[in-house]
């Protein structure tokens, strides 16, 4: 017999390089079966194997994960590992075929470990043993839940495979005392293993590891996107097995995933189903995995407010994606960045952005949100700072306040959140303060960024994150509409496994098509059209819709519609009403003055460059426009996206 490695690439197609069909992740959910199966059914055959073999201590899949991350720089971006010094990936691919030894009738443990992580690499393996029978067991066991996994077969021990990789995996230290005896591994050290076999040489030559200087994690992407289902049909498998550990998605008898295609037969998460089973309120969507990470705050401004677990690994995986969207949004290596992003009651703009650039080659100052003109002339003079980032709402006004002050004031990157931005308002940016680059980035509490702009793309047009958070677009009924067509959009947050997020209705509506744009990419791009969800923003202040109309119920108005808009710096709100008997535009009019801050007289944020308008329209029953086929008035019209 002759086993063969993978032929190795050339220096001429690095960005085109990809791991093949396997995923490490599905090897954790085999694991995880073993596992479980360990705990359930002591007294089964498969599991006798390994006890009478004392390897069970090595399928611990949280202890797996652990090294695996460490073996690859993050499991859930594998096959690549961006680099966060530069805008570079490494690409890992299997070896090929790896050969290792079992030698019976000692210890197995040895072998175990090199076949897990060579499958984990994605490599077939030959174990060379005498016990062929017992090794069948094992693999019977680990493939029982059906995840795929690459080739495993036997061979006598000294058979040569020329071509194929042999691994000598060294065995564990014998540590006595503690009830253990000389020459016992202590499983309480040895269970913790794997985050050490992954530092160590034997693991990483299961992999090949290519530097790509010059392809970005975008363009890697885009390059093996022949492979992209598989890689999300992958992460959506470990995501709905991670999600069936919690009470709400455990007791929805969630279907089997196998493709990418699966994800329409999951179900849809509603917002009110979300507030009414995450933290504070209910555990439902808690894993129960040990405390870990970074709990965020929902940013609503009434009722009780939602909280967003982060593991320890969702977070980082956040950062690991986050740097790459951040150099594609034009930052830099020796950029300076001033940080006016908000921060207050555990809200998650500040505190994720300044984790952020903190690991990235850049200097930041991070003012949030009470960033004053004094502070951006400041360190612009001192520090000689280049780049702004913050929410439209709260940046502009302090920008044109520096500008007034000091004329010659110039800020080479402006990059936004929270918000569109007014293309007016970006001519602004370009024309009074030179800038070169205006950017923007979609991102939530819930599962961070969604989308972002390239220096090529403008309007409402934003790169998507589809090995990060899937984006479908769906009508009010959760069904997927064609590409181009407008509709509510759904996040599948790929790599957040606490609190998971499957097929979330995140109030946001838009449409998604294929498009090439001219930075090189190709592929799937988001039209961010707002919110649907009833949130009216203006002057970085918010007022519920629902609120709205039961500030109404005395005026007897049987429909409202709150249109928002911007012209030449001049925000606008006009809010109609229908209603069987006549109403006075003005009594209406003072009563909301009375109510809601962000429509009285009194301005926060009002200056001689930015003015704020509220009006009334009182009209009759059946005068404001209907829906052509669902017969609905449109509760909210915002008419500053893409204006």
């Amino acid at each position: 017999m002759t086993a063969t490695t993978t032929p190795s690439r050339s220096a001429a197609e690095p960005q085109t390089a990809a791991a093949g069909p396997y995923h490490p992740t599905d090897l954790l959910l085999a694991v995880e079966h073993v596992e479980r199966a360990l705990t359930r059914e002591p007294g089964s055959p498969a599991v006798r194997a390994l006890l009478d073999a004392g390897v069970d201590f090595l399928f611990r899949t949280e202890e797996l994960a652990d090294g695996l991350d460490e073996l690859f720089g993050g499991v859930s971006q594998y096959p690549w590992r961006p680099l966060t010094d530069s805008d570079d990936v490494i690409a890992f691919s299997p070896v090929g075929t790896v050969v290792l030894d079992d030698p019976a009738p000692d210890s197995a443990e040895p072998a175990v470990r090199g076949l897990l992580l060579a499958w984990a690499s994605g490599d077939d393996v030959i174990v060379r043993t005498a016990r062929p029978r017992w090794w069948r067991t094992v693999e019977e066991l680990l493939r029982a839940p059906g995840f795929p996994l690459p080739a495993l077969r036997t061979a006598p021990r000294g058979e040569s495979f020329p071509g194929a990789v042999v691994v000598d995996v060294p065995p564990l230290p014998a540590v006595g005392g503690a009830g253990g005896s000389a020459d016992t591994p202590d499983t309480t050290v040895n269970a913790r293993r794997f985050r050490l076999d992954c530092t160590s040489g034997w693991a990483q030559g299961l992999s090949r590891r290519e530097y790509l200087p010059g392809t970005t994690l975008a363009r890697a992407r885009a390059a093996a996107a022949d492979g992209l289902d598989g890689r999300v049909a992958a992460r959506l498998r470990y995501l709905v097995e991670r999600a069936r550990r919690t009470p709400y998605y455990g007791g929805l008898d969630l279907p089997r995933v196998t493709e990418r295609a699966d994800l329409q037969r999951l179900p849809v998460l509603n917002k009110s189903d979300l507030e009414r089973h995450s933290l504070p309120t209910s555990h439902d969507l808690s894993g129960g995995d040990r405390p870990s990470g970074e709990v965020l705050r929902s940013g609503a401004t009434a009722g009780t407010p939602r909280y967003i677990v982060y593991s320890r690994a969702d977070w980082t995986n956040m950062i690991r994606e986050a740097i790459p969207v951040l150099y594609a949004l034009g930052l830099r290596p020796g950029d300076r960045v001033i940080n006016t992003l908000f921060g207050g009651e555990l809200y998650g703009g500040l505190v994720t952005s300044q984790n952020e650039l903190s690991r990235m080659p850049v200097e930041t100052y991070t003012v949030g949100g009470s960033a004053s003109a004094d502070h951006i002339l400041m360190l612009v003079r001192s520090f000689d700072a280049n780049a702004v980032l913050g929410m439209p709402a709260l940046l502009l006004p302090v920008l044109r306040a520096a500008k007034a002050a000091f004329p010659e004031l110039r800020i080479e990157k402006v990059l936004y959140g929270g918000s569109p931005m007014m293309e007016t308002d970006k001519q602004w940016l370009r024309d009074e303060l030179g800038a070169k680059v205006v950017a923007s980035i979609l991102a939530a509490n819930d599962g961070a960024q969604l989308g972002y702009q390239c220096s090529e793309m403008s309007g409402t047009l934003h790169h998507v994150c589809d090995d990060y958070n899937l984006l479908e677009v769906v009508d009010e009924q959760g069904r997927p509409l064609p590409d181009g067509e407008v509709g509510e959009l759904l996040v599948t947050s790929l790599q957040k496994l606490e609190g998971p997020l499957i097929r979330y209705r995140i109030g946001d509506i838009g449409r998604i098509f294929r498009h090439s744009c001219g930075c090189g990419l190709s592929g799937r791009v988001l039209e961010y059209l707002g919110r649907s969800d009833g949130q009216i923003k203006a002057h970085a202040q918010t007022m519920l819709y629902a609120d709205v109309v039961a500030e109404l119920a005395p005026f007897e108005v049987s429909q409202v519609q709150v249109e928002v808009a911007s012209r030449d710096r001049h925000e606008s709100i006009v809010i109609r009403t229908e209603s069987a008997r006549p109403l006075d535009p003005a009594a209406v009019k003072a009563h909301l003055e009375s109510k809601f801050s962000l429509l009285g007289s009194r301005q926060e944020f009002e200056t001689d460059e930015l003015l704020f308008h509220f009006a009334v329209e009182c009209l009759g029953e059946g005068e404001l426009p209907r829906h052509p086929v669902s017969g609905k008035v449109r509760g909210v019209i915002d008419r500053r996206v893409g204006a």
